[in-house]
């Protein structure tokens, strides 16, 4: 009896471990955005695109701009293994000059942290 327990605790661990094996993998299709030259007010939404290449739900949990200029929004759901999904992000176009900010998504993946960038410039109305 008490090796009919052991071999059934032994195999319970090992399909516990087996199950952590997997894991979520988020793949952007590109990790910069190049707004290129834009006009004063024109609209500075933005998507960055991605695919989970694991084999796990991936859960963004946190999505956070370098500053208080650009609103980026992760999706509420989790990404399920093969799907699509999309971070938006708005950056605020009254603001004239260069853009360079920088996005910190956090998630479950197997590289839980990544920073995404954005880039550009914003011309004063009239300016070439």
């Amino acid at each position: 009896m008490k090796k009919v327990l052991l071999l059934m605790f032994v195999g319970l661990l090992a399909m516990s471990v087996k199950a952590q094996d997997k894991t979520a993998k988020i793949e952007f299709k590109s990790e910069t955005i190049d707004y290129g030259d834009i006009a004063k007010g024109s609209d500075g939404v933005r998507v960055f695109k991605f695919t989970n290449t694991g084999d796990a739900p991936l859960v963004i949990s946190n999505v956070r701009s370098s500053c208080g200029c650009t609103i980026p929004k992760k999706p509420d759901a989790p990404i399920l293994p093969g799907d699509e999904g999309e971070i938006q992000v708005k950056y605020d176009t009254k603001r004239v000059g260069p853009i360079r900010k920088a996005i910190t998504v956090t998630s479950n993946a197997d590289t839980p942290t990544k920073v995404l960038k954005i880039k550009g410039n914003v011309k004063a109305e009239g300016a070439k």
